[in-house]
């Protein structure tokens, strides 16, 4: 009984001393009356807006792997049914993309990070991993093109890649499907 009239009696000091604490405005505002109806100059406006970022895109398209070109493989002497004949394995990681709208244009940068594995018949060396992105704006392709992905190769390293594409401008509209693709092209 004497813990509950303890407990009772500190939330209650508490409370008091929280009261007479001055907790500004309820909306976070200043109740300094020099800010009142101040506004700012076209010249601070103009200087501002030179230096600003451009406005994020709302919705910035989404970037999937194609289907089907997940990964790349090669094989010694071409026999593609002999896991032991595996030279090679890439696969695609992460992908990632950027938007930004300006002017009715959706300007992205996109990328994607991968790696290879070394296969029973592969080894040390330069290895190409053939990376294709594409943009496709209500089912028709607006961007399409491979990349050609240096990778030096070892079977004690992991052997990551990386490509970036930047500056797509994609006319935008509002309302059309636009999704990205990358793949590794087959």
């Amino acid at each position: 009984m004497l813990g509950s009239v303890l407990r009772i009696t500190a939330v209650a000091a508490l409370a008091g001393l929280l009261a007479g604490c001055s907790m500004g405005s309820m909306f976070g505002g200043s109740d300094d009356a020099s800010y009142a109806n101040l506004n700012a100059s076209q010249t601070q406006v103009a200087q501002a807006a030179s230096g600003a970022m451009p406005a994020i895109a709302t919705e910035c398209p989404p970037i999937r792997i194609r289907e089907g070109a997940e990964f790349y493989r090669s094989y010694a002497g071409n026999r593609t049914s002999d896991p032991s004949a595996l030279r090679y394995q890439g696969v695609l990681d992460r992908v990632s993309r950027n938007c930004v709208v300006s002017n009715g244009v959706i300007t992205v940068q996109m990328g994607a990070v991968g790696r290879v594995i070394i296969g029973p018949s592969g080894g040390e060396g330069n290895i190409t991993m053939p990376l294709r992105f594409a943009v496709q704006r209500d089912g028709l392709a607006v961007f399409s093109q491979r990349y050609d992905v240096p990778v030096a190769a070892s079977p004690s390293s992991a052997n990551e890649f990386s490509q970036t594409v930047e500056n797509v401008a994609i006319p935008y509209v509002g309302g059309e499907q636009i999704t990205i693709f990358v793949g590794f092209d087959n």
